[in-house]
């Protein structure tokens, strides 16, 4: 089993990253393919999925997408192409937020999911998140939010703004504008160490 690879992105398709591990590339099914840049150094959580005819492999931004894409892949009627395709349209937090409060008019919007999948996953999820969320004592706060969708826009990977997030959500209460300023400190010096 893989449980992530690390590299460079050698290419990026529709749906998938081709990503370089020591001369090796790995085609990896990624639900949001454009959010990451040809030749940014990468660390994607995986999914192995075997079938008879092949070896494919699911990538995702961080443990709880997985962890999101596993628990979506056991209930019946969804498959690994399938969970992506609803990944690639709702953020975790967005499906476990629709799955805890019964939103199946939320999930019925997804790709692939109809009134009865829809209905399948409220059954088959229903509690399953409450581990996952409960781990995140602390929501991130809109400000937060805002402040690391603007790192990103300023040209920062996507990998290293998360790696801040933490950290700015201590200083939430603080302006937008303060917010980048320190985010920015915190990616420049974490360039230079």
């Amino acid at each position: 089993m893989i449980a992530y690879i690390s590299g460079t992105v050698a290419d990026v398709g529709l749906d998938y990253l081709v990503v370089d591990n020591q001369g090796i590339g790995y085609q990896i099914f990624y639900p949001r393919p454009e959010t990451i840049k040809q030749n940014e150094t990468i660390v994607i959580h995986t999914y192995q999925h075997v079938r008879e005819d092949a070896i494919v492999l699911f990538g995702f931004e961080n443990k709880q997408e997985l962890s999101v894409f596993m628990q979506l892949i056991s209930v019946k009627g969804v498959g690994p192409k399938t969970g992506l395709a609803i990944l690639s349209k709702s953020s975790s937090d967005e499906l476990i937020r629709a799955v805890d409060q019964e939103d199946i008019a939320y999930l019925k919007k997804l790709p692939g999911i109809g009134a009865k999948t829809a209905s399948q996953i409220l059954l088959d999820l229903r509690g399953k998140f409450v581990a996952d969320t409960s781990q995140k004592a602390s929501k991130v706060s809109p400000v937060v939010d805002e402040a690391l969708q603007a790192l990103i826009d300023l040209g920062f990977k996507r990998n290293e703004v998360n790696s801040i997030k933490n950290e700015l959500s201590l200083d939430s209460n603080s302006e937008l504008s303060e917010l980048i300023r320190k985010g920015l400190q915190l990616l420049n010096s974490r360039k230079r160490g």
